[in-house]
């Protein structure tokens, strides 16, 4: 029974290790201004859907979810609150958006 309850806790810990909005105590020290045109630099004729402040693996990063006119994918820019470094980048077709707005729609963090 112990080692069921180790699990349960352990699982719950290493969620909140990842994607979650960002704590009341984080404060980035690049404003999202700065931070979009760092985005944007890396998709050339983007342009920004949203964007949110959140932690990511324990790093709080703007995400922005940005657009091109040429293609129905997203691309998805991750840029460090602290530093201004492009830390990931992620390509979201329709499906792989249809999938997160479904997931996001059964537990809206």
């Amino acid at each position: 029974m112990w080692a069921k309850s180790l699990l349960i806790a352990a699982t719950l810990a290493m969620a909140s290790l990842g994607a979650g909005t960002a704590g009341a105590g984080e404060k980035a020290k690049i404003e999202r201004a700065a931070a979009e045109k760092i985005a944007l630099t890396r998709v050339p004729g983007g342009r920004i859907k949203e964007g949110e402040l959140e932690t990511e693996h324990g790093k709080l990063v703007w995400s922005f979810d940005i657009m091109q006119k040429s293609s129905p994918d997203i691309i998805e820019v991750q840029v460090d609150a602290m530093t201004g470094e492009v830390v990931a980048m992620e390509i979201e077709s329709p499906g792989d958006q249809a999938k997160e707005a479904a997931e996001e729609k059964k537990d809206p963090r």
